[in-house]
């Protein structure tokens, strides 16, 4: 009776609790953008932007890698520089990268609506739009634009489940190849197209796949032209003698069983150590022993609810797993939209145990 009424309150009002979830969001990641701390990492993103803006020189390769070099593409660049161009403030590219990830929680929405209720979208909006992992890689980053690509490929990949399309097959392999030049793990989206194919679950238009390949290799003919007289893009400068090469999580497994407590925890509010271990009370003006008193009260309160989370995260993991393990090899026959999208996270589980596989780091 209480499951009906909850859903009950949850119709009638679900166009204001969608955008008073959207608004609650996006206002605290513009807080968290607003509060960013500057690292290697966004000084690189700035640098080349406004290298671009200003003097029209756009880097051929994106940020250093741990391990192995620089991220080929000049992607990362244009994403910081053209905002430059229009504004000049470091805002600009900041509220661009916003946009997309706004972009991406819609693309996503966009499937969700057409496979669950209005509570599971809800539902959604919270551990997507409002999860702690999502906001606090609100900065300049270029992982964070990843949020965008991987959207563009869930949804291209689902439309391409019900028509052979020219447009989406070009965005879907377009995602995978703006993706590559922004991080090392571009190759989580191709493992899961490849077995959306192996499965014959997508239906393929190769022109489109064709014409994205050829724009994607044509992007990427500055990184080549720079590689020719540069070879320490490929290579860190810290990675002494090769002890990290591609194929290093392979061997030593621990990446990859890390891979696979990250997939859970990811899932959970268990989220990183920077906000759990990192958070001070300093500018509580009062006696040392009661901020260290909430120091203690904050850290118990995250950990219980992110332990909590994380069960809730294992118990879903394992219904999904129960609904599709009699489907993960190829079968001629129809599948409900629920049923592909589990498939789809199946192939991404796959491509993560892949990418875990061939990591350096």
């Amino acid at each position: 009776m209480s499951n009906n009424r909850a859903n009950s309150f949850i119709n009638r009002n679900f166009p204001i609790l969608f955008y008073a979830g959207l608004l609650i969001g996006l206002l605290l990641a513009l807080l968290y953008s607003h509060h960013q701390i500057l690292t290697g990492d966004q000084t690189q993103m700035l640098q080349k932007g406004y290298i671009g803006a200003y003097q029209g020189v756009w880097s051929s390769f994106g940020n250093a890698a741990s391990a192995v070099g620089n991220v080929p593409g000049s992607l990362s660049a244009y994403l910081v520089g053209m905002p430059l161009i229009i504004w000049d403030s470091p805002w600009a590219p900041m509220l661009l990268l916003l946009f997309l990830r706004l972009l991406s929680f819609f693309l996503f929405d966009m499937v969700i609506k057409k496979i669950f209720s209005p509570d599971i979208r809800l539902s959604f909006l919270i551990l997507y739009w409002l999860n702690p992992w999502f906001l606090f890689e609100s900065l300049l980053y270029n992982p964070s634009y990843l949020l965008f690509f991987a959207a563009l490929h869930f949804y291209s990949a689902f439309r391409m489940r019900e028509e052979r399309s020219f447009v989406y097959s070009f965005l879907h392999l377009l995602s995978i190849g703006m993706a590559m030049q922004l991080h090392y793990s571009w190759p989580i989206l191709a493992v899961i197209s490849g077995y959306l194919f192996y499965r014959k679950i997508i239906k393929v238009d190769w022109p489109g796949i064709m014409l994205a390949s050829i724009f994607t290799l044509a992007s990427l003919i500055p990184y080549f032209q720079e590689l020719l007289v540069n070879e320490n893009l490929v290579r860190n400068p810290g990675n002494k003698d090769g002890e990290r090469y591609i194929g290093w999580g392979g061997v030593h497994l621990y990446p990859v069983f890390k891979a696979f407590l990250y997939w859970l925890r990811y899932a959970s509010l268990l989220f990183t150590n920077k906000l759990i271990t990192g958070a001070q009370f300093d500018w509580i003006s009062s006696p040392e022993y009661l901020q260290t008193a909430f120091v203690y009260i904050w850290r118990a309160v995250l950990f219980l609810l992110g332990g909590l989370s994380l069960w809730f995260a294992w118990r879903a993991h394992r219904y999904a797993w129960g609904q599709i393990r009699s489907l993960i090899l190829p079968k001629e026959m129809e599948l409900s939209l629920e049923k592909w999208m589990l498939l789809y996270v199946a192939g991404a589980f796959i491509g993560v145990t892949v990418s875990a596989i061939l990591s350096p780091i």
